[in-house]
């Protein structure tokens, strides 16, 4: 198949990488200008082409990445006058790499449908870092056909990539992906300041919980800022925990699942957002609950 034209919208922190890495294995690449965006000096060097409108991107488009905050922003990309679904022609392919609501997926996958083009979710884990490097993880949803013949494309960009399902299962997915990440960091972050409170010392806790129950991918996240203040290996700020886990219990509403302790650890993360700590890091949750 012959490499389709990309526009990615969104150009932020991950966004940036991922624009870069499809750049480079050599699709063509084109971007909306938004005053939100990296700076992209460096991708419009490398050959990006820059657009003013949703509308000319669009036109310029095959297939169209989002990779905005959440589902108002896409909810606004794709709905407003002259936004994308108004652009969008037959066959024209949309993958969303945002965290979103599984129900506002599905109800803009139908939209898109009804409009003659195609819908992928393809929600993202890890960090600024490995999307620079292409390495993203990608949780997809949507059609098995579509994704198999997409698949190249996010290949670019990432490194391990699952197919969920249907559409709506990639941003479910990533919604559990991130109670399950977010829950375990507000445990650990709690675990940790009632150890600074015990003058137990940071090695001691770290060697103990490796070694046992609490070994895993979230604890060596946090362990650099532990052991030695270093915030460098988990920049998710508690703002987008709070967002994050507000769609979490969203989801729960709309499947009418458990939800207490989901409810608890969201509760957790928007009232330190209320204090003002919004823009501060995940491990920071240590000396926040050290204070109370």
């Amino acid at each position: 198949m012959s490499k389709q034209v990309v526009g990615v919208i969104g150009v932020g922190l991950m966004g940036h990488g991922i624009a870069s890495n499809i750049l480079n294995n050599g699709w063509e690449v084109g971007l909306l200008e938004h005053a939100g965006n990296q700076p992209i000096e460096d991708l419009t060097r490398d050959g990006a082409q820059l657009h003013k409108t949703i509308g000319e991107l669009s036109a310029a488009s095959e297939v169209v990445i989002l990779c905005v905050t959440g589902s108002p922003q896409v909810e606004d990309v794709m709905l407003q006058e002259g936004g994308v679904l108004e652009h969008l022609r037959p066959g024209m392919v949309i993958i969303d790499c945002s965290t979103a609501i599984p129900a506002s997926t599905q109800k803009l996958a139908h939209k898109v449908e009804a409009a003659g083009g195609l819908f992928l979710d393809a929600p993202m884990t890890r960090t600024p870092k490995e999307a620079a490097q292409g390495r993203l993880n990608l949780i997809v949803g949507g059609d098995k056909t579509l994704f198999e013949r997409q698949l190249p494309l996010l290949q670019s960009f990432a490194e391990n990539i699952t197919y969920a399902g249907g559409v709506g299962s990639g941003h479910t997915m990533k919604l559990l992906h991130n109670f399950v990440s977010l829950g375990f960091a507000a445990v650990l972050a709690q675990a940790s300041a009632s150890a600074n409170k015990a003058d137990i010392d940071p090695k001691v806790l770290h060697e103990v919980l490796a070694a046992g129950g609490g070994a895993g991918v979230v604890l060596e996240r946090l362990a650099p800022y532990i052991l030695d203040g270093d915030e460098s290996s988990f920049q998710f700020s508690l703002q987008n925990s709070a967002k994050d886990m507000g769609y979490y219990t969203i989801m729960t509403t709309d499947l009418g699942a458990p939800d207490k302790l989901s409810q608890a650890v969201c509760d957790l993360y928007c009232s330190k957002v209320k204090e003002g700590h919004g823009a501060r890091f995940v491990p920071h949750l240590i000396d926040l609950l050290g204070e109370e």
